[in-house]
C-alpha cells in the first residue's frame, strides 16, 4: 500500500491559466525571474513546514532550514545585485533581463509575505506543539525560582566574563556589525538625566542559541537572558530600551587569482573580505524597536527602509536546528537504514564484498540514501586504499565533512603505504572554503598530492579513480557521482553514483584527472559529456535530436537557468516533442505557454532528503540517451565549472533510472507543478515520492534475499 504524502493537501489548487506569450518577445517575457524562482522554491520548504500531519521535530527542521536558505539567499544573490548598483550596472544578471533596482523591489515584496507566514507558523504553531509536547521554548517569566536562579548562576559564570557592551558616541565610533550576528540595541540613560545613549551588546555565538535549564524540558533564548541581565553590563545607568537586531552582509566575492599567487592564500584573502565585507544586504530588527534606535543603526549601516525587515518572532531561527536534533525519535521520520545492494553483499555476510571485484563484473548504479554510501562509495575508497595492486587512487572533493572522515583517512592511509595518492581539491566550495583548506593542508602534511583544479574554474565533478596493477597490465576502476564524498549529506541527499571499470569511461575519467591538475587542454572525450569543454553543445545536439512529434525529453536537475538551452527545450516543443522536466529548485522557462512550450511540463519534488541528483534522458526505449552527473543547466555549470555528466548504457542500470523517473512523474505522486505565469501548485497526487523510492529499495532486497 502507497504511502501518503503528509506534505500535500488531498485536493488540488486549480491552476492559473498559461498567458500567451510568443517566441520573438523579449527576455522577461521569455524567461522567469531566476531570484524569484529561488524564493518560490524556498516557499515549498516553508509549506512543508507547515503540515500538520508531519511529525513536529520534522516541522521544526524544515523551518529551520527555510531560514539558513533565506540567510544564504541574501548573503549570495542579493549581496550579488547589490554589488552591481554599487559598481554601477542598472541590468541584473540571469536570463530574464531586468533592471536590478526592480529585482531588488520585487525580492523585498516577496520575502516579506514569506518570513510574516514564517513568524506566524513559529509563533501559533511550532511553539504551543513543542510546549504540549513537552519542549517549552520559554520566556524568563514562565520560569520558577529555581529555575531562574540556575539562570542567574550560568550568566555570572559564563556569559558576563565573555560579554562586551560597545557605546556609540563622539569618543566610540559605531562597531563593526559581523555579518549574521546576533546583537542588542541598548539604549541606556543616567539616573535624574534626559540624554540616552545607545550601546550594542552581541549575543556571543560560541554559546548555544538556547540554553536548557536542569529540567531538560525549557529553553530560554540566549538574547533574552543577556536582556534579563543588562543592568549587570551598565551599573549605575538605566535601561531604557532593548531590542534585538541581525545584520547580512554581501558574501558574493570570487576569488580572482594574480599570475603568481598560491590558491590558498586567494582564498584567506576572499574569507577576510567576506568577514569584513563593508556591504550590508539586510537588517532584521525586532519589532519593538523605536524609530530613534532604527534611525541610528539605518545611518550607521547606510541601509535604505526597503533594506530593514521586522520580525514578531524569535530573530535567527536557524537556533531551531539544536531543537530539531533533540534526542525524540516519536517526534521525528521513521529511521531509514540504507540497503546494501545484493552484489556488495560478502557471501561470509560479515563484511562488504570485494566491490573491485564486483564492479570488474559489470557496472554497478547506486541511489543515496536508499542504497548505502558505506557499503558501496567509502568501501570501495577503503579498499582500494589497502588493496596491495592498487597503484594510485585520484579523488575530487568538492564539499568535505567536517568531523572525522573514513575517505580521507584512507587516502592519508594510502598515501602513508606508497600509493600515488592525488586530490583535487575545491578551495572555493562557498561556505565550506575553510573546512576544504584544512583538509587540504591535512592531506598535504600526509603526502597525499594536493591540486586545486584549472584557474579561472570550479571543479565540481565528482570523481574517484583507482589504477590497479593486473597481470601484468593496468586495469582503472572508478566512481562518478552526483553528490560528494561525504557521508553526512549522503544519508539526506539523494545521489546517485556510478561504479565501473568500463575502458572507455576510466579512461576518460583518466584524461579528466589530466586535465584538473597538468596543462591539458583537451576537447573531445570518448563518451564522457565535460564542462566547459563541450557540455553546453553535446546537450544542445541531443536535445535538437528529439525535436519532432516522436521526440522525448525527461530532465530531472536542480535549476534550469541556461537560456540557450531553455530555447532549445521551446524548440523542440515546437516541433511536437514531449518533455517533461523534474526541477527541485529554480526554474526560469515557462512551461504549457500556447506557441512557445505548450508540450513541456514541470514539477517539483521537495521531501525529506534533498533531491539533488540529475538524470538527463533523451528519446525513449533502447535507442535512448542517458546521461546523469553533477551538472544543472545553469551558465556557471556549463561555463565557470568542471563538471562531468556520464552515459549509463547497460540496459539493467537504464532500467534502474526509468524506474527512479517513473515514480516521479507518476500522475499519483505528490508534486508541485509550474504553470507558464510562474505560480506553482501542488497537484492532485498524494503518493510520497521518496517513501515509495524507499520501498522499492526494501523491495527489492527482500527479493534478492529470498532467491539467494
Amino acid at each position: 500500500m502507497e504511502r501518503e504524502n503528509p506534505a500535500v493537501t488531498a485536493s488540488a489548487a486549480v491552476q492559473p491559466a498559461a498567458p500567451s506569450i510568443a517566441p520573438g518577445e523579449t527576455a522577461s517575457g521569455r524567461y522567469l525571474n531566476r531570484e524569484l524562482s529561488w524564493l518560490d522554491f524556498n516557499e515549498r520548504v516553508l509549506e512543508i513546514a507547515e503540515r500538520r500531519s508531519l511529525p513536529l521535530l520534522e516541522r521544526t527542521k524544515f523551518l529551520a532550514i527555510f531560514s539558513t536558505n533565506l540567510d544564504e539567499f541574501f548573503q549570495v544573490r542579493v549581496g550579488s545585485l547589490k554589488m552591481r548598483l554599487e559598481a554601477g550596472i542598472t541590468t541584473s544578471s540571469g536570463p530574464a533581463d531586468e533592471p536590478t533596482s526592480d529585482k531588488l523591489r520585487a525580492i523585498g515584496a516577496r520575502v516579506r509575505e514569506l518570513i510574516a507566514r514564517r513568524n506566524a507558523l513559529f509563533r501559533r504553531e511550532i511553539v504551543p506543539d513543542l510546549a504540549a509536547a513537552g519542549i517549552h521554548l520559554s520566556n524568563l517569566d514562565d520560569l520558577d525560582a529555581d529555575d531562574r536562579h540556575y539562570l542567574d548562576s550560568l550568566f555570572d559564570d559564563r556569559l558576563f566574563p565573555i560579554l562586551t557592551p560597545l557605546a556609540v558616541d563622539p569618543a566610540h565610533p559605531f562597531p563593526y556589525i559581523s555579518n549574521l550576528s546576533l546583537n542588542l540595541a541598548v539604549v541606556v540613560r543616567a539616573p535624574g538625566e534626559l540624554t540616552r545613549r545607545i550601546a550594542r551588546v552581541k549575543v556571543p555565538p560560541i554559546v548555544p542559541r538556547f540554553v536548557v535549564v536542569p529540567d531538560g524540558e525549557h529553553f530560554v533564548p540566549l538574547e533574552q537572558l543577556i536582556a534579563a541581565r543588562l543592568p549587570a553590563l551598565f551599573p549605575g545607568m538605566e535601561i531604557v530600551e532593548h531590542s534585538p537586531f541581525r545584520v547580512t552582509r554581501n558574501t558574493d566575492y570570487d576569488v580572482d587569482l594574480e599570475e603568481g599567487e598560491d590558491m590558498v592564500d586567494a582564498v584567506e584573502a576572499v574569507l577576510r573580505q567576506r568577514r569584513r565585507s563593508p556591504i550590508v544586504v539586510r537588517l532584521e530588527i525586532d519589532s519593538s524597536m523605536s524609530e530613534e534606535t532604527l534611525l541610528l543603526l539605518e545611518r550607521e549601516l547606510r541601509l535604505g527602509v526597503d533594506d530593514v525587515y521586522r520580525v514578531d518572532s524569535l530573530l535567527d531561527l536557524r537556533g531551531l536546528w539544536s531543537i530539531a536534533a533533540l534526542d525524540r525519535p516519536e517526534l521525528k521520520f521513521e529511521p531509514w537504514t540504507p540497503v546494501t545492494q545484493t552484489r556488495l553483499i560478502s557471501s561470509q555476510g560479515a563484511e562488504t564484498a570485494d566491490v573491485l571485484r564486483v564492479i570488474r563484473d559489470g557496472d554497478l548504479l547506486v541511489q543515496h540514501p536508499y542504497d548505502s554510501f558505506e557499503t558501496s562509495v567509502e568501501a570501495f575508497i577503503e579498499q582500494a586504499a589497502r588493496d596491495p595492486a592498487v597503484l594510485a587512487i585520484k579523488q575530487t572533493l568538492y564539499r568535505t565533512s567536517t568531523d572525522e572522515s573514513r575517505i580521507m583517512e584512507a587516502l592519508i592511509r594510502a598515501a602513508g603505504e606508497g600509493k600515488q595518492v592525488v586530490c583535487i581539491v575545491e578551495l572555493k566550495a562557498r561556505f565550506d572554503e575553510e573546512t576544504n583548506i584544512g583538509w587540504a593542508q591535512q592531506l598535504e602534511d600526509a603526502g597525499v598530492h594536493v591540486a586545486y583544479g584549472v584557474v579561472g574554474l570550479k571543479t565540481h565533478a565528482k570523481l574517484c579513480l583507482a589504477v590497479r596493477n593486473e597481470n601484468g597490465g593496468i586495469r582503472r576502476y572508478a566512481h562518478i557521482g552526483t553528490g560528494n564524498y561525504n557521508p553526512e549529506t549522503a544519508a539526506i541527499y539523494e545521489d546517485l553514483g556510478l561504479l565501473t571499470s568500463d575502458p572507455d569511461v576510466t579512461d576518460d575519467v583518466s584524461d579528466v584527472f589530466n586535465l584538473l591538475t597538468g596543462y591539458s587542454r583537451q576537447q573531445e572525450f570518448r563518451c564522457l559529456v565535460v564542462a566547459p569543454a563541450g557540455m553546453r553543445a553535446e546537450l544542445l545536439e541531443l536535445i535538437r535530436a528529439q525535436a519532432s512529434p516522436e521526440g522525448r525529453i525527461t530532465l530531472k536537475l536542480n535549476s534550469l537557468v541556461d537560456p540557450p538551452l531553455i530555447d532549445a527545450l521551446y524548440e523542440a516543443s515546437g516541433a511536437g516533442a514531449e518533455i517533461d522536466l523534474v526541477c527541485r529548485g529554480i526554474c526560469c522557462l515557462r512551461p504549457g505557454v500556447p506557441g512557445l512550450s505548450e508540450r513541456i511540463r514541470v514539477r517539483s519534488i521537495v521531501g525529506r532528503f534533498l533531491e539533488h541528483s540529475r538524470i538527463y534522458r533523451f528519446g525513449s526505449g533502447p535507442e535512448a540517451t542517458y546521461l546523469f552527473g553533477s551538472a544543472d543547466l545553469m551558465q556557471r555549470n556549463l561555463d565557470r565549472r568542471v563538471e562531468v555528466l556520464a552515459p549509463v548504457r547497460d540496459p539493467k542500470l537504464r532500467d534502474r533510472l526509468d524506474e527512479i523517473l517513473d515514480v516521479l512523474l507518476d500522475a499519483g505522486t505528490a508534486a508541485w507543478h509550474l504553470a507558464g505565469d510562474g505560480t506553482w501548485s501542488q497537484g492532485p497526487g498524494t503518493v510520497d515520492a521518496q517513501a515509495r523510492l524507499e520501498q522499492v529499495a526494501l523491495e527489492r532486497a527482500r527479493r534478492i534475499t529470498a532467491l539467494s
